[in-house]
């Protein structure tokens, strides 16, 4: 017992500085989190900026098969972290370690068998996620090159999470900046001084990945906070269920993202065709509302799953008190970026769209109704998200699951399909914020529930031998 209440006293995850201590976490997360979103977003600049829209489309239509890629690494690594948390949080360092290396050993054969998957079916792929003719041969040269990079960036993830948890962030925030700015360079120089076109930003994505892959794999033998063994770069198949289920809510988060995307692309193709708009410029539109969403919802991101070992730290160690306060300061952050992110979309459209290449009236005109209207409810993601990741970082992914297939599932691809039969492409601009606001109620019914449980658990007599709850051994 002592020994485990000098482990808690030292614990990066306890202090009574709570804005602090998730800053501390959050910061580096959030920045990792806005890297992994510019991979994609750095190379639709350039070739917006280069090639024009029908390059941008063609990375609209590719970007399922990255979210696809992104929805097994988080399966997988928001699945270790969580787990890790946990056995921290009970003083247990060794499984700890033990479900590293499994949730390593497991990432690598997964990232493998999907890019091999995806090359020998990309062309049907993207006839699936809505390729046009027009669009096609500009898909097939960017996405062929991506695909090579899908292990390195699906690794790199649970290394990344790994590195949050062992209580390095900043370590796991640098790579991931090294990454990308190798990114933006080699776009630079391949695009514009190559002239490599859509390929020359495929491969410059890539060379990005593996610099940030090899960088985060020297850190393995540097984790302070629990020790890996050899024996433990194996499959214990125990914790990969336990990986798999607190893993699970992030997964089928990203998953509903594609089945989005998806559905979004071939409705466009039916709907724009019948619009004064065609059908690529709302292609090329869409991707891009969809990935300047992505800056937003990657700083929501980064301030929730920088707080998620926290959480898990301190629910394991019975710290309800802590639990409670450090969800309600990380909602009240995230809800602030939302609401700034809003404001901006509503106000200045155009000083987002202009970032990805100047275009005819049209265009232009479809681009500004569409962050105005299917961007509307942005506001409310904040808490939406916040809460489906702490669900999962406490040991409940049924509500964490619930909360990631409300938005996308329950609520957007239902109106993606009905609004447009009677409004036409106007439908789909209006479901967005539809769903976005009746998730964000599902979620706060869910959310006061959780912390009138907590509240009674934080005052219930501990068992025999144990501190009362809301307070450390240490304590």
């Amino acid at each position: 017992m002592p020994e485990l209440a000098r482990d808690r006293a030292e614990s990066p995850f306890e202090s009574r500085h709570t804005l602090r201590l998730i800053l501390k976490f959050a910061v580096p997360s959030v920045v990792a989190f806005l890297v992994q979103a510019l991979y994609n977003i750095v190379d639709q600049i350039f070739i917006g900026q280069i090639v024009g829209f029908l390059g941008n489309a063609a990375t609209n239509v590719a970007f399922p098969l990255t979210t696809l890629a992104i929805a097994g690494a988080v399966l997988i690594g928001d699945g270790t972290a969580a787990v890790m948390s946990l056995k921290m949080g009970a003083g247990n360092s060794r499984e700890a370690g033990s479900t590293f290396g499994t949730g390593l050993i497991a990432s690598i054969v997964l990232s493998l068998a999907y890019a091999a998957f995806a090359y020998f079916y990309l062309e049907n792929l993207l006839l699936v996620f809505g390729a046009t003719e027009n669009v096609m041969p500009y898909a097939i040269d960017y996405t062929l090159i991506i695909v090579l990079g899908l292990p390195a960036s699906m690794v790199t993830c649970i290394l990344n999470s790994s590195i949050r948890v062992d209580g390095h962030p900043n370590y796991a925030m640098t790579t991931m900046l090294i990454g990308t700015a190798v990114n933006i360079v080699l776009d630079a120089w391949f695009m514009i001084g190559f002239r490599w076109g859509v390929q020359g930003a495929a491969w410059a994505t890539v060379i990005g990945q593996v610099v940030a892959l090899i960088l985060n794999a020297v850190y393995i033998p540097r984790f302070k906070e629990f020790k890996v063994e050899r024996r433990d770069f194996r499959v214990h198949w125990k914790l990969l269920r336990q990986i798999m289920l607190l893993g699970i809510s992030s997964f089928i988060t990203q998953i509903a993202i594609a089945i989005v995307q998806i559905v979004m692309n071939n409705q466009i193709g039916r709907y724009g065709a019948q619009s004064i708009y065609g059908t690529d410029i709302p292609l090329a539109v869409l991707g891009i509302v969809m990935k300047a969403n992505m800056i937003l919802i990657s700083v929501i991101l980064g301030l929730a799953v920088g707080s998620q070992p926290i959480w898990g730290y301190n629910y394991g160690a019975q710290n309800y008190r802590s639990v409670k306060r450090i969800y309600a300061v990380t909602a009240a952050l995230a809800s602030c970026v939302a609401v700034a992110g809003w404001i901006l979309f509503q106000v200045n459209p155009d000083a987002v769209i202009s970032w990805f290449g100047q275009e005819d009236e049209l265009y232009n005109q479809f681009a500004r109704r569409c962050f105005q209207i299917y961007l509307f409810g942005v506001f409310a993601a904040g808490l939406q998200i916040t809460s489906s990741i702490f669900f999962q970082a406490i040991g409940k992914p049924g509500r964490s699951i619930l909360l990631s297939l409300s938005r996308q599932l329950l609520f957007l691809v239902p109106l993606l399909i009905v609004l447009p039969i009677y409004y036409g492409i106007d439908g789909l601009l209006y479901s967005g914020p539809i769903a976005d606001i009746a998730a964000a109620v599902l979620a706060i019914i869910l959310i006061t529930f959780e912390m009138v449980h907590l509240t009674k658990m934080q005052h219930a007599e501990p068992p025999a031998g144990q501190p009362p709850a809301g307070q450390t051994s240490a304590a």
